[in-house]
């Protein structure tokens, strides 16, 4: 079909439902003189009469009869779906699929399902478990979280976490036994949890900033009789005592503040960008996009590290 027949036959469905081309023109802001020629044009391309003219009245002709049946339909439904695309616009609804580590979707996702789905309750979300970096658009996903670390630099980002930082910990039995490790040099003599990255199958490095300086990072390969590629069992096994692990501290946070694990090496352990949406674009963003962003940044504040 020629896409510039469409505005004459909404046109001729305007004066077909009023059969006045004097109210159709008065609805529509333009003249009579304009919709009439209009008509006639769509009758010399159909090459057939749609209309019968008076100078007091008009009718359809059988041929515009059917004409206008189809078209009404038709017209009923692109309404509706402009309707409908309108109303997502305004309101959050439809799927949102969001592509992000195991771990934060534990620790920043999972704990405000509730409270983001009663909010809106026309969004389907989505969680794509993804623990290497995803390109979001390639998968289908309308958003991922990820470390600011790991992100590009033309990436759009939002930061949904205040700066992070690592954090050693094991429990106090364990320190008990073993002693408190100073510096990372003393980290040898202690039975370090090891995890195995699942995207790339590498022991994950024990990173370190010396202490009052700028610079001079470094990583320790940790040493110890366990290994595991899931957070969750190396977190079990800190909490049997059985060594050390260093983890993002927001996920230790409630252990430390019960007593059921003890920090040490902070000094050692300095800020870090924190984890971040990122999206495709901010330019025309769709509302069930905009919704979830704008709540996790209202969920930032409440991950800032107490003194």
């Amino acid at each position: 079909m020629d896409p510039s027949l469409l505005p004459s036959l909404a046109w001729f469905c305007r004066v077909a439902e009023h059969r006045s081309f004097t109210r159709a023109a008065a609805e529509m802001g333009v003249s009579r003189a304009a919709l009439s020629q209009n008509l006639k044009n769509l009758e010399r391309r159909l090459n057939v009469k749609l209309l019968y003219r008076t100078t007091r009245d008009m009718s359809l002709t059988e041929e515009g009869q059917r004409l206008f049946a189809v078209l009404q339909d038709a017209l009923q439904s692109i309404n509706g779906a402009v309707r409908t695309v309108g109303e997502a616009k305004a309101e959050p609804s439809g799927l949102l699929r969001v592509n992000t580590s195991r771990f934060a979707a534990k620790v920043l996702v999972e704990p405000h399902l509730p409270e983001l789905l009663a909010r809106h309750p026309k969004l389907q979300l989505e969680l794509v478990m993804n623990d290497g970096f995803a390109n979001i658009i390639a998968e289908g996903c309308d958003a991922g979280i990820r470390l600011g670390q790991s992100l590009a630099e033309h990436m759009t980002a939002v930061p949904i976490t205040p700066p992070l930082e690592m954090a050693v910990v094991a429990t106090p039995d364990y320190f008990a036994r073993h002693g408190l490790p100073q510096s990372p040099a003393e980290l040898t003599r202690h039975n370090c949890l090891r995890y195995r990255h699942t995207s790339s199958g590498a022991v994950y490095q024990w990173e370190f900033s010396p202490p009052d300086t700028e610079g001079g990072d470094f990583v320790v390969e940790p040493i110890g009789n366990y290994t595991t590629n899931d957070d969750d069992s190396m977190m079990r096994a800190a909490l049997q005592g059985i060594g050390l692990m260093q983890h993002i501290e927001i996920a230790v946070r409630a252990q430390l503040q019960s007593g059921a694990l003890q920090r040490v090496l902070r000094p050692w352990c300095k800020p870090f960008a924190g984890f971040y949406l990122y999206l495709p674009s901010r330019e025309q963003m769709p509302a069930k996009v905009r919704a979830f962003m704008d709540f996790m940044v209202e969920k930032r504040e409440g991950w800032r590290q107490t003194p």
